[in-house]
């Protein structure tokens, strides 16, 4: 395998907002300051700050990155080979994955109570909510499998892995076809 170019590797911005993202998600927002970013990616303090002119500007940067993320998700959910209730019922089980630790790190900011994060999930959510109805014809039942995909994704993320309700791609799967026949009226 050739080495990797210039091109290949992220650019100072992109390790700042990676950076930023890892310490929201691993620790909180107070824990996120300039300096912590800044050690983390790599740069100088004056390097962060030529691209972020402060904590607000990161933020703002995140959270555009946030909402292109949402925007790739629906586009593979509506387009998911199994349908959008099998993807979204699948994806609701937490992988160490840049959209993961995304939605973690605004979910962060909406604890410390940052009201465009807030916001921003509230639209994602709104957004896979749609597909979900038109994949199912009914609001309820769609609320329903959304509040499915909630669970198993608190189940998953924060109770020790001997307290998993699903235990292995088995229980996913069945778990997916009674959801599947659910849905379908059956």
């Amino acid at each position: 395998m050739p080495p990797a170019s210039a091109s290949d590797s992220p650019s100072a911005r992109d390790r700042v907002l990676d950076a930023f993202e890892e310490l929201l998600a691993e620790q909180s927002e107070r824990a996120a300051t300039l300096d912590a970013v800044a050690a983390r990616a790599g740069v100088s303090k004056g390097g962060l700050l030529y691209h972020f002119a402060s904590k607000e500007a990161l933020v703002a940067g995140v959270l555009d990155r946030f909402a292109a993320l949402i925007d790739e998700d629906v586009a593979r959910m509506r387009a998911a080979e199994d349908g959008p209730v099998d993807y979204f019922l699948r994806t609701s089980i937490p992988t160490d994955s840049r959209f993961e630790r995304a939605v973690v790190a605004i979910a962060r900011l909406a604890q410390a109570a940052d009201p465009r994060a807030r916001d921003a999930l509230a639209s994602a959510q709104r957004q896979w909510l749609e597909v979900l109805q038109e994949a199912v014809g009914d609001p309820l039942v769609a609320r329903t499998i959304m509040l499915i995909g909630d669970g198993m994704y608190y189940n998953t993320a924060l109770l020790p892995a001997a307290n998993n309700v699903l235990r292995d791609e088995t229980d996913v799967d069945e778990l997916v076809a009674l959801i599947r026949r659910f849905a379908e009226g059956r």
